[in-house]
This record gives structure tokens, sequence and C-alpha cells, in this order.
């Protein structure tokens, strides 16, 4: 494929190449050799990128001044560096790259940038909502290895936005909510209540936002419910599910987390339906959901 280098002079090229290998030869003497790969390549690709485009000086500038925008609005709540990987594919890509597919081990998507360590804990079978409001979600199933052995003990974290598309550190108040962490039994099950996923957009107030708008892109995500699965020996599993009908799966995720396998049915139930547990909902609508989780062996 030809690029717009090809029409500077031999002269204008030879300037340019040269500056290449004297950056490239800056790193040489790098002790540690996965960063002076890395480095280089990173020279590689920018410098690649500079002259395919012919970037002026204005819209290198322009760049700078977007990234300087990114980090000054990023803090201990707000990942606008993870969104910004997010919403170009790198986030998903690096996935792909590092969550090879192995067997009928369930597939990985994005992290997205809002988990926070230390979410409480909830006993099988407890709610994970708290003050968050949405419809109530039974979610249960089991977590096994890929030779269908259960996997006991294995901590489950999830999280998900409320029925009006926040995460609760999207509140001013310090609330948790909407997020825990579990165990599966010794036959390797898990369930809990949550809210009935919703789409909502990812956070478009700043230059991430602004970038979008600019292409024309939508900020939208497909309604999910994040899973976090670690568990002694296997590969740790960062997913969500996906809810079956929801339009957004069509019109598109704005970081590109779907994956078929990961679409999930959300059965509405009618009010005065039986609960799993036996849980008075006072006569509302709720829904359930069945989620096998397979894990891949640690290493591959």
């Amino acid at each position: 494929m030809s690029t717009s280098t090809n029409a500077v002079s031999e002269a204008q090229a030879a300037v340019e190449t040269n500056l290449i290998e004297r950056v490239l030869a800056s790193f040489d003497d790098t002790p540690d050799t996965r960063l002076r790969e890395l480095m280089q390549s990173l020279v590689r690709h920018l410098h690649a990128f500079i002259r395919d485009v012919r970037l002026t000086e204005d819209e290198w500038s322009k760049a700078i001044d977007f990234l300087t925008a990114v980090g000054h609005i990023t803090d201990d709540k707000r990942q606008e560096f993870v969104l910004l990987s997010d919403v170009l594919g790198a986030s998903m890509q690096t996935i792909a790259v590092n969550n090879e597919a192995y067997g009928d081990a369930t597939a990985a998507t994005v992290f997205g940038p809002f988990f926070l360590d230390n979410a409480p804990e909830i006993p099988l079978g407890g709610d994970i909502a708290g003050d968050a409001s949405g419809e109530p979600c039974w979610v249960e199933g089991a977590v096994t290895d890929t030779d269908g052995n259960p996997v006991s003990g294995a901590r489950i974290e999830v999280w998900e936005c409320d029925e009006d598309g926040l995460y609760d550190v999207q509140y001013d108040d310090a609330r948790v909510a909407a997020r825990a962490h579990l165990y599966t039994d010794d036959s390797g099950c898990y369930r809990f209540w949550g809210l009935t996923p919703v789409p909502y957009p990812i956070p478009h107030d700043g230059p991430v936002g602004a970038m979008l708008e600019a292409v024309r892109r939508s900020p939208v995500r497909a309604a999910h419910l994040h899973f976090m699965v670690r568990a002694e020996n296997l590969r740790t599993l960062v997913t969500h599910i996906f809810v079956d009908g929801d339009p957004q799966i069509a019109e598109g995720d704005s970081v590109f987390g779907v994956k078929d396998s990961l679409i999930k049915r959300f059965d509405r139930q009618a009010p005065g339906t039986p609960t799993p547990d036996g849980r008075d909902l006072g006569g509302r609508v709720w829904a359930r959901t069945r989620f096998d989780i397979i894990l891949a062996p640690a290493g591959v």
C-alpha cells in the first residue's frame, strides 16, 4: 500500500529516515531487552504514522493538548486514559493478544475504568445492589476448568451501573453500590442478586467525549454486567455478559467489547413470580440469567 511519504523528494526522505535511525540507535544500550524492543518498535510506528499522514506542527500541538487534557481529568475515580484506550480498540486488542482462545474457555473482554479494589464481600445469594436503583436480577452459574472440573473457592468480582447508567464512583457521596465479590461453593456454583443491565454512555464530558463527537461516534455501551474471576492455577478472567435483544449490540458498543458468546438471555419474570431463594420483591418485575464460566489454565 502506498503512503504519502512517496510524494517527498529523495533528499527529504533521507533526512526523515536518518532521524529514525538515530532515535532507534539511542535505545541500543538499554539493558532490559524487552524495554528496548518496546521503545524501538514504538519509535518505528510513531514515525511511520507521522510520515504517512504528513502530520502538521499544528496537529501535533493539538494532539499534545488533547493528551494533556486527558491527564488533567484523570483522578482516582476516573481513568480517562483507560477510556481513550477503550474507544480506540486498544484495550480489546491487548486482551485479544493476551487471551488466546483455549478450548471452550470463556472469552475475555474489556476491563473498563470503573473497577475498584476492596468491594464488599457478599454471601452466596446475596445482593450486590446496595442502594443502587434498578430492576432486580438473579444471576447464577458454575465455574469450571476446561476439563469440566468444578472450581471451588473461585473469587468472583461483579460490578455494574444503576438504572440511570451511572456507577457508584460517578456520584459525589462516596457510596459503594452495585459491586461486590463472592466465592464459589464446593461444587463451583455461585449465585447473587444484581440489577438487570441497561445501556449507558461512557463519560463523554471530557476530551475523549469531545473526540467521539468530532468523529460522529456514539459514546453508548451495550448493556452489560462485569465479572472478574480468579482461581489458583487458572487464568484470571475479565469479562462481561451482555443482554440478548439489546438494540445497542446491533448499533455498536462504543468500546468494541461485545462477543457473541457473551450475549446471554435475561428472562423477565412477571410480578409475583416466585424467586429462586424465596425473596419477596413486593410484586416487582424481575429478571434472571445464567452464566457458566470456564477458566483456562494459567500460563496459556
